[in-house]
């Protein structure tokens, strides 16, 4: 699967230190705005305990997890939307992603300068919003004037199309992101091909210190307040401490770290987990001897659309399905045992697969 999160913000927020912790890359870090200005992409596993659970009743000679690419894109500032800084750049590379990790700075350090002179998550908030809404204004309106002739002519499609434009922009103009507007309305088909920046999924990321990373503080406080109208998640995270467990050579060592800090897991492991559901991603597997992998698919994909993610073949000459609940498969120990008790299940291809599924595929090609 070739989609992508994008991790956005403000120069200086952490977005770079965050993108490190995820990712084998090391993009610069840096106490100064624009230290990044071409994006860093990097592709990173998506915790999941139950690769390491069918390993264990396997024993396969290799396991492959499921991954999610994130890229870590140049700050934002103000006037970005009208080519400040480096808002163009900034705003071509997001309009390529599929969803948006926003980091807010939400922690008080007086040697980490902030690009507007002190910390304020709303306002920063505020500012990247505004630069996204007004690069969606222009692109709406451009649309509009090339409907406009088509809509006057009588084109029943153009009128339509002219009609639900004409209330995004009203949506856009009143400070309000395009994923809140029509939300449950058809005519959001409508936009989908101008692939508009504020209609992308966000999850905004409280990057906090270290004392407030388990209940956060007032600043996450006014966050989660500024959110609370919007279809959007909100994730607490301290880049510094990723940062020191990333460091870290030993499972013992970042075990003992975590638990001094009252945590069960470090915050990238949610972070990744949270990106995958925020692309609307699942995972089925394929359990053998030779491989125990987890594939990446899209929520409601078909059993032939699922093999075709291995390989076109699969789709093109799909037969069945072979089936197995992973609870089941668990509970039983082995494929064997689920067919056995009943529990293996043949689909075609219509079947619409579930997070889980440890599936085999028959086909002829």
């Amino acid at each position: 699967m070739s989609l992508k999160c994008g991790i956005v913000g403000l120069p200086n927020v952490g977005k770079s230190t965050l993108f490190n912790c995820l990712s084998n890359a090391k993009a610069q870090s840096a106490n100064y705005p624009f230290c990044t200005i071409e994006p860093n992409v990097g592709v990173t596993n998506v915790p999941d305990d139950r690769l390491a659970t069918l390993e264990s009743l396997v024993k396969p000679e290799k396991v492959v997890p499921a991954t999610v690419e994130i890229v870590d894109i140049a700050g934002l500032v103000k006037g970005a939307s009208k080519g400040e800084g480096l808002g163009n750049q900034f705003l071509a590379n997001i309009k390529e992603t599929d969803a948006i990790l926003h980091v807010l700075r939400c922690f008080e350090d007086g040697n980490v300068v902030h690009v507007d002179g002190n910390v304020n998550p709303v306002r920063d908030k505020e500012v990247i919003d505004l630069e996204l809404q007004l690069k969606d204004l222009e692109a709406v309106e451009k649309r509009l004037e090339k409907l406009k002739r088509a809509a006057g002519t009588g084109d029943k499609d153009a009128k339509k199309a002219f009609e639900a434009l004409t209330s995004v922009k009203a949506h856009l103009e009143a400070g309000n992101s395009v994923r809140s507007w029509n939300k449950d309305s058809d005519d959001r088909e409508i936009i989908e091909d101008l692939f508009l920046i504020t209609n992308k999924p966000v999850l905004y990321i409280c990057n906090v210190d270290e004392a407030s990373v388990v209940d956060g503080n007032e600043h996450t406080k006014a966050v989660a307040e500024a959110i609370k109208d919007e279809d959007a998640g909100m994730l607490l995270i301290s880049a510094a401490i990723e940062a020191d467990i990333a460091g870290m050579d030993s499972y013992e060592d970042r075990k003992m770290f975590l638990d001094e800090l009252g945590l069960i897991e470090a915050g990238v492991n949610k972070l990744i987990r949270a990106a995958y559901k925020l692309l609307k991603l699942e995972t089925y597997f394929t359990a053998g001897k030779k491989e125990v992998r987890a594939w990446t698919i899209n929520q409601g994909f078909t059993a032939s659309q699922a093999a075709g993610v291995i390989h076109t073949d699969f789709e093109k000459g799909f037969i069945r399905a072979e089936v197995i609940k992973y609870d089941d498969y668990v509970s039983l120990g082995s494929e064997n045992a689920c067919k056995e008790a009943g529990k293996m299940h043949i689909e075609g291809k219509e079947y619409i697969v579930q997070d889980g599924d440890i599936m085999h595929f028959r086909f002829n090609v």
